[in-house]
């Protein structure tokens, strides 16, 4: 073969052979889901449950504010864990860190199902349910950019966009089985029965789950990108300080143009499961627990649809103006579900998740193709993780502590205002970087779209 025959070939040909590339892509998907699943039943419990049962002396609405609070927790254990599983990634390689953070955040979520209640070890329940969510911050930190590298490192660069949505699929996936899990629960169990050990159920049936998650992903090899690096020796000591030092605004522009999507999604899947509840003086459209859990599964549907749209549009036109049309179109969305969602009417309730899942759903579908290819292979497990777990702090954790007094305060308009401004600095953000589509994977972030691996070797 001659040496311009060989410049021309491909330099991941294993991409570009369907079935493992199928494989790769389905391992993504049921890391990530079970992973989601085990995250997201903690919101649906906190809204639902965990507020009289692990803050009882503190009042309804009281309560319901301590409990989105341990749920919050986890958001800034995150970035821890993006850095501690980002260091291992980048060293050891992405396979072995994804199957510790899927192992962590199991173990944790079935402790969850385990744990008394303030009743009956009093102050100390609240205590290890709080470090118990701190685990799963630090197991979800690590968890989504490794499955995002998993795909984007694999995947062609023409298709990046199309393989790197199953991981992005993953959250839409799991909430719908949170969702439906809730469902059958309550719906097999008195009220009563379902508050005093019911809740239990979904936390523990997470350890089947992670079993088989544990089987898939030990199925699947390195990616081919992280293996060149590693024949390269392009691994650095600390990827964490090597990030930072030469890509800070990488890192702090992804987690500012994250912000609306986190806001949007756990506003409308924790915050609307109480807000359109019938607690005292927290609920006000007076929906019925079934009403509200089908709710999940009808958003989680529109999310999963949007996403598979918006990332098939970003492998035609570009990853940066598919986030704009997301990020701009929160901005009227937010107030606009508010306005649509009246008290009584569940049909006004799906319609308001409903838009606003295909807000969220537009920018997220590109955002495990656009942030791998912001950073270089030798820290893109740190890199990126730590902006996408910034955009978790500012849109997860912030507008879930804000949310109730706001609506106290201003009616669910000012939630839907306060959506407004997270879509501003989310478009703001997203103005201020450049589109990545068609740069080679394992080039220098710098490089122009088009330029080849060959130049940075």
């Amino acid at each position: 073969m001659s040496t311009e025959q060989s410049a021309r070939r491909p330099l991941i040909s294993s991409a570009d052979r369907p079935l493992p590339m199928r494989r790769v892509a389905v391992a993504s998907l049921i890391g990530t889901s079970i992973e989601f699943y085990d995250f997201f039943i903690y919101g649906t419990a906190a809204a639902l449950v965990f507020g009289p049962l692990f803050f009882p002396a503190l009042g309804s609405a009281a309560a319901t504010v301590a409990s989105f609070a341990t749920f919050g927790v986890a958001f800034f254990f995150r970035p821890l864990g993006s850095i501690l599983f980002g260091h291992f990634g980048d060293r050891l390689g992405r396979k072995k860190t994804l199957v510790s953070t899927l192992l962590l955040m199991g173990l944790s979520t079935f402790a969850i199902g385990l744990v008394p209640t303030a009743d009956t070890i009093g102050v100390a329940a609240p205590i290890v349910l709080v470090t118990l969510r701190a685990l799963q911050g630090l197991a979800v930190g690590g968890e989504w950019a490794g499955a995002a590298l998993l795909t984007a490192e694999y995947a062609p660069s023409g298709k990046r966009g199309l393989y790197s949505m199953f991981p992005q699929l993953g959250p839409g996936v799991a909430l719908a089985l949170s969702s439906t899990t809730f469902l059958v629960t309550a719906l097999a169990m008195e009220p009563e029965s379902f508050a005093s050990w019911g809740w239990r159920i979904p936390f523990l049936l997470s350890f089947v789950l992670v079993a088989v998650g544990l089987y898939i992903r030990l199925k699947i090899e390195e990616t081919p990108v992280f293996k060149q690096s590693t024949s390269r020796r392009e691994q650095v000591k600390l990827p964490f300080v090597e990030a930072l030092r030469e890509q800070w605004r990488q890192v702090l522009l992804t987690g500012g143009m994250l912000t609306m999507t986190f806001g949007v999604f756990y506003i409308s899947t924790v915050y609307l499961t109480s807000y359109a509840g019938q607690a005292p003086g927290v609920g006000v459209l007076g929906l019925s627990r079934p009403t509200i859990l089908v709710g999940g599964v009808i958003a989680a549907l529109v999310l999963s649809v949007t996403v598979i749209l918006s990332a098939l549009y970003s492998d035609r036109i570009g990853r940066r103006r598919v986030l704009l049309v997301g990020t701009v179109s929160s901005m009227a969305v937010g107030p606009l579900a508010f306005l649509i969602m009246q008290p009584g009417n569940r049909l006004s309730f799906f319609i308001g998740m409903s838009l606003l899942m295909v807000v969220l759903g537009i920018p997220y579908g590109p955002a495990a193709a656009y942030l791998p290819e912001l950073f270089h292979t030798r820290y893109r497990y740190t890199g990126a993780g730590m902006g996408y777990n910034l955009g978790g702090i500012l849109g997860g954790a912030v507008p879930l502590v804000v949310a109730p007094p706001l609506a106290a305060a201003f009616g669910g308009i000012g939630v839907g205002f306060y959506l407004t401004a997270l879509g501003l600095i989310s478009s703001l953000s997203v103005l201020a970087m450049k589109e990545t589509k068609g740069v080679a994977i394992d080039a220098r972030p710098s490089a122009a779209p088009g330029a080849t691996a060959a130049a940075t070797s």
